[in-house]
């Protein structure tokens, strides 16, 4: 055999085994995605009569779907995530200011925000001294709009639509009544919102990094569906993962993934870390079906997205 032929040899074995090696890695990348989507898919195993989820990587790209992106849900307390976002907004126009009186005596707008101004779950009775726990209170969120409103005169709904949701393209979205739980929405919408979230635009980044992290450090409180968590941790109308247990997050989910979940069989959270966000809506109320269901879910996205192989 002559040089030349055995060259040729060489750089033909070379091609078969880098034609291999892709060949293998394709292969690989179809056995994961037909996992994802398998993921995805669990809901229809779910004991509701409709349900819908989109997750969204960080070039705010829907990263997989299952269900149907265009139906409108009631979202209850995922409402506040929405309303927290127009009140982030407020702040940096200068509209109003944490430190503003608002609320029950020495409470300002930064308790009502971190819930910590002591105000009952859903009426004005005051359960505890101010900054003294967590409180959680669909109540004191109220307050806080009317704050906005009595601020710059403007109906909260509307100024939640001109400043969060007409700047996105969030169509279907809108908070017809309590800014802390009559919120209606679609996962397209959502997924609107949570590339926002991943990459903010209408806050700065470090408006968006302060809200998100802990507010009022230290304190116990509920949290509702899963029991006393200590420390409760939240941060400006977000809830944040942390070390909270039991939770409605996946177990290994980062501590620094926040978000909430509603009362109307709702969640969406945002792995700030991962740059991986999910927001998942169904049609039955929040219950034990919820609190067994949503941890292996969350999970198997966070899993997915952690293997170096598929990260996004």
């Amino acid at each position: 055999m002559d040089a030349q032929t055995m060259f040729s040899e060489m750089i033909l074995s070379k091609r078969l085994s880098e034609y291999r090696f892709l060949l293998a890695l394709e292969l690989s990348k179809k056995r994961g995605v037909d996992h994802f989507v398998d993921v995805l898919s669990e809901i229809e195993n779910w004991p509701v009569d409709n349900a819908v989820s989109v997750v969204i990587d960080g070039l705010g790209s829907i990263a997989g779907q299952h269900g149907d992106l265009d139906k409108v849900y009631a979202l209850a307390s995922v409402t506040k995530l929405l309303s927290s976002y127009a009140f982030l907004i407020a702040l940096e126009e200068g509209a109003i200011n944490l430190e503003d009186p608002a609320g029950p005596e020495g409470s300002t707008v930064h308790h009502l925000l971190a819930h910590t101004a002591g105000y009952d779950f859903d009426s004005d009775v005051i359960r505890f001294a101010v900054g003294a726990k967590r409180g959680y209170s669909n109540y004191g969120f109220e307050k806080l709009a009317e704050h906005l409103q009595q601020e710059t005169e403007i109906n909260f709904a509307d100024y939640a639509q001109e400043a969060v949701f007409a700047p996105l393209g969030m169509n279907s979205t809108k908070i017809a009544g309590s800014c802390a739980k009559d919120g209606r929405s679609s996962a397209a919408d959502l997924a609107k919102f949570a590339a926002e979230l991943l990459n903010p635009t209408l806050v700065s980044p470090e408006t968006l990094s302060d809200a998100t992290r802990v507010h009022f450090e230290g304190l116990a409180g509920i949290l509702p569906g899963y029991g006393r968590q200590n420390p409760n941790d939240w941060g400006l109308g977000f809830e944040l993962r942390s070390s909270k247990n039991p939770h409605w997050t996946g177990p290994s989910q980062d501590a620094k993934t926040f978000g909430h979940f509603g009362q109307s069989g709702t969640f969406l959270w945002i792995d700030p870390n991962l740059k991986v966000a999910c927001a998942t809506l169904t049609d039955r109320v929040f219950g034990k079906w919820a609190v067994k269901a949503w941890p292996n879910f969350n999970e198997s996205i966070f899993e997915y997205f952690s293997t170096p192989q598929f990260k996004k």
